[in-house]
């Protein structure tokens, strides 16, 4: 490239246009109909500035400036990124269904839709519509939420951490809460029991061993300071061999007798009983408070298959302490959570229409032989799409279920196995593929294990099939060479 000389540079950028030209221009049109000119102005700005910084650092002097056309291109390439959501949906192949990363449970048609018509139109959530005065938010499903868990009262908030800190808050701020050793449990995001309790005001009182703990380990420890006796389900992890621990049904009549409440944290949470679709068994909510439980704490978008939300149903007495706290109004619901929650529980009276309208019970128990031919299907395509750089074989393997529920628990599944052509280890190849398909326009999210990168098929169902094959065909395929180099 030669050099530019003081004149030539001077002249060249007298050449490139002004601001108001460009955007006064027939290209910028639609751009100023789509996006509004202050947007415009400022692409457009931004896009003749490069300009004038690349002839400044250097460019022939017998290339002309860009025309208006091309710094329109440019202004619409920017504001297209800028405009584009972060919040994106994927196409999740992980083999887990309740990814916390990647949002957790899909809501069913009927949540969607009254999530709509809840966000677009006036709404009682707050407005007693038999009285014609100021209502109570939880009003709004708090009978159903006991008619299906035979609690006596319930309230909700915005998560199931925030269930237990403001049960804890409520209930045992400056007294001692009881639990075991065993029970004392870490989650996503850094969330632990005992930070938990310390935030609350309450303080812990461990009882037992990492393994072992015995009904005399509470017995012994209840005293003039308990406030609670607090069971933890511990849904993240599990120990086998030498181990013991107190039955809820059999901890229940000591409190009883010693006049202490006792809160369970259930974790995800789930209102029937998942065996009868040949998943592993989990104590159901229902179960846990005719167990003895006086207070229950669970996740609304784990088990349950609904929205982000945290769940404490159990004794009116309790609930209406809790209830009166000043942390339920900084942790309480908006009105689209609560429109979403209410379709969702309407599903379990009918539970013998569950597994096909509830959209995480539907992938949890998806056949086998569904996501096999689904497998069938798109292998060539995506063979044909990645070349001969790598060879893709459809394949059984394992799912999850994700998000803390049953973690030694593994759902049979069936997937894309793509391994590099070589028959070599190429870990740089396979993770190039893997950022790659994050990079589509609509990401598609794998996991990359044993030396090979692994698509499951368990929550891809039909209605996203062709869109998945027409975006691998249509985008992808053009990376072939980028991914050989």
């Amino acid at each position: 490239m030669s050099e530019v000389s003081g004149s030539e540079l001077n002249a060249l950028l007298a050449r490139v246009p002004a601001v108001e030209k460009v955007v006064a221009s027939a290209a910028a049109r639609p751009l100023v109909e789509q996006y509004g000119r202050t947007q415009v102005v400022d692409a457009v700005r931004a896009a003749l500035d490069a300009l004038r910084r690349s002839l400044q650092a250097g460019a022939s002097g017998t290339a002309p400036p860009a025309d208006e056309a091309q710094i329109v291109a440019s202004a619409a390439s920017t504001l297209a990124a800028r405009s584009q959501s972060r919040l994106r949906t994927v196409f999740n192949l992980t083999g887990t269904v309740l990814h916390t990363n990647l949002g957790r449970a899909l809501l069913p048609d009927e949540a969607v839709r009254a999530v709509i018509d809840t966000m677009t139109r006036p709404a009682n959530l707050e407005f007693d519509l038999a009285t014609g005065r100021r209502g109570d938010r939880d009003d709004l499903i708090d009978d159903l939420i006991c008619e299906l868990t035979g609690a006596e009262a319930a309230t909700v908030v915005n998560n199931n951490a925030a269930a237990v800190l403001l049960t804890l808050s409520a209930l045992a701020s400056k007294k001692e809460v009881i639990v075991s050793r065993g029970e004392l449990v870490e989650i996503g995001g850094a969330f632990r029991i005992p930070d938990i309790m310390s935030r609350a005001g309450a303080k812990l009182r461990e009882v037992g061993t990492t393994n072992r703990t015995h009904l005399k380990d509470y017995e012994d420890a209840i005293d003039p300071r308990t406030a609670l006796l607090m069971k933890v389900h511990c849904s993240n992890y599990a120990i086998h061999g030498f181990t013991k621990s107190v039955a809820l049904d059999e901890l229940a009549p000591l409190a009883r007798a010693r006049g202490v409440p006792v809160a369970v944290d259930l974790g995800s949470g789930t209102l029937v009983d998942l065996a009868q679709w040949g998943l592993p068994g989990e104590p159901t909510v229902r179960q846990t408070v005719e167990a003895g439980a006086d207070l229950v704490t669970f996740s609304g978008d784990k088990l349950l298959g609904g929205p982000q939300a945290g769940l404490i149903v159990g004794n009116a007495e309790l609930i209406r302490k809790i209830k009166k706290h000043p942390l339920k109004r900084a942790l309480r619901v908006g009105k689209l959570t609560l429109a979403a929650l209410e379709p969702v529980l309407q599903l379990y009276r009918a539970p013998e229409l569950l597994r096909e309208r509830l959209t995480t019970l539907r992938l949890l128990t998806r056949p086998m032989a569904d996501m096999q031919a689904a497998a069938d299907r798109l292998r060539p395509v995506v063979h044909q799409a990645l070349g001969d750089t790598f060879n893709v074989t459809s394949e059984p393997m394992f799912s999850q279920i994700g998000s803390g529920a049953l973690p030694v628990d593994q759902l049979p599944s069936y997937g894309l196995v793509v391994r590099a052509a070589t028959g070599k280890r190429n870990g740089r190849m396979l993770m190039k593929l893997e950022k790659a398909l994050r990079e589509l326009p609509r990401p598609v999210i794998g996991r990359i294990a044993d030396d090979a990168l692994r698509l499951d098929l368990r929550c891809l169902e039909a209605a996203d099939e062709a869109a998945f094959a027409a975006q691998f065909v249509a985008q992808f395929a053009k990376q072939e060479t980028e991914l050989r180099a």
